[in-house]
């Protein structure tokens, strides 16, 4: 069922409360997630985006409801991830040669997926521009590399709507479609989230594009993502959180990471979290045991951490490998300006401080000194060493 967004533009995407997780198992949704597809009826119809295959039929169905599918003038495929794309083989069977307005990697990345060169693609690039009657044209801008090199945002004239793609977006299902209509908590708590765990390896790239579409000096009343909610009260609200996060960010906190084998290495980790506590009163603390806690959320709190503790034990020369994947990760999503220390028990080797410093160096953290290596389970010495490794963090 269409809802209004403003004037001849409505929501006809899905609401998804069950959606557990995203990009395969890779990003953790806790509270639902919203595919959002739209439709614009001015003299001419425009589909902006579809929906995730599986939902493909409720879709189309809905669809059907409110027009006639051949009065669908264009569609414009914003981005060509499956999320947005999915039902775009259902509905061309429907009315096959429909101009598909995307970009030139947006064509490669429809056609690699579903395999219809012949379909009816019109390439657009940063400028271009389509009159959809009534005083209003499309604008399109070229949003390459946020995060996939096809992803591109729509603006619509007169009604002053950014139909942003996965920008500003976040995996939160809220049934009012409307920031104003969040849980505030949860909007940026899932905001934030999205943005750490999925934009910040492209923050040199979002800082530039934003400083770009401000200089087009574009009157901006809505931000319609692609997940979650509209952004119509204060819209600009989220771009400035976006410049915000895309330099560098962090927060007076202090995340610790580690998992354990026979709790010692725990015991580390939480000397060194009441020591921060305790010698840096401000300074908001976290620990996470990373088999107890998904590593998106953890990664979040990383996002907002002026620094960060690791720890493992040593395990067969090397680090635990719940920790090892949890690296790979970080390495991936390219955080700067962060400090670092290691902590870890062993039994008869110890390379684990190692490893761990060395992984955290090449992920681009700078790692202080000091750290807590421990013999066996920690005595009073070695929670010594976690207190220097508090302070170090703290300096």
């Amino acid at each position: 069922m269409k809802k209004l967004v403003k004037n001849n533009v409505y929501w006809v995407g899905i609401m998804d409360w069950e959606l557990e997780s995203f990009h395969g198992a890779d990003y953790s949704i806790n509270h639902g997630s919203s595919q959002n597809a739209y439709l614009i009826r001015e003299e001419k119809t425009v589909l902006i985006d579809t929906v995730w295959k599986p939902h493909s039929s409720e879709f189309i169905d809905n669809l059907e409801k409110e027009i006639d599918l051949k009065e669908i003038d264009f569609i414009v495929a914003n981005h060509g991830e499956v999320d947005h794309s999915g039902s775009l083989p259902a509905l061309m069977e429907k009315i096959p040669g429909t101009p598909i307005y995307c970009t030139a990697n947006g064509v490669k990345s429809l056609t690699g997926q579903y395999h219809h060169p012949e379909w009816n693609y019109q390439v657009v690039k940063t400028g271009d521009s389509i009159d959809i009657g009534n005083g209003k044209k499309l604008v399109f801008v070229e949003m390459k590399m946020l995060h996939w090199p096809d992803s591109m945002a729509t603006y619509l004239t007169g009604d002053n709507i950014l139909f942003s793609n996965d920008a500003f977006g976040q995996h939160f299902a809220v049934e009012e479609l409307f920031n104003d209509k969040a849980d505030q908590c949860r909007l940026w708590e899932e905001a934030i989230k999205y943005y750490a765990n999925i934009l910040t390896p492209f923050s040199p790239l979002v800082k530039k594009k934003i400083e770009e579409i401000q200089g087009l000096n574009l009157p901006i009343d809505i931000i319609a993502t692609s997940h979650g909610s509209i952004w119509r009260e204060n819209p600009m609200q989220i771009v400035e959180k976006y410049y915000e996060w895309s330099q560098n960010y962090q927060e007076d906190q202090i995340t610790i990471v580690y998992d354990t084998m026979w709790d010692g290495t725990k015991q580390l980790a939480h000397k060194i979290s009441a020591e921060i506590a305790r010698i840096s009163p401000d300074t908001r603390v976290k620990i996470y045991n990373i088999s107890k806690v998904n590593k998106n959320d953890i990664m979040t709190e990383v996002f907002k951490s002026k620094a960060i503790a690791l720890g493992s034990p040593t395990v067969g020369g090397s680090i635990l490998s719940s920790v090892g994947g949890w690296l790979d990760f970080l390495k991936e999503l390219k955080y700067k300006g962060k400090k670092a220390a290691v902590f870890g028990c062993y039994g008869w080797s110890g390379e684990g401080t190692k490893v761990l410093r060395e992984r955290l160096t090449d992920a681009g953290f700078s790692v202080v000194e000091t750290e807590a290596k421990c013999l066996w389970n920690p005595e009073e010495a070695d929670f010594n060493k976690a207190a220097e490794v508090a302070r170090a963090l703290c300096q």
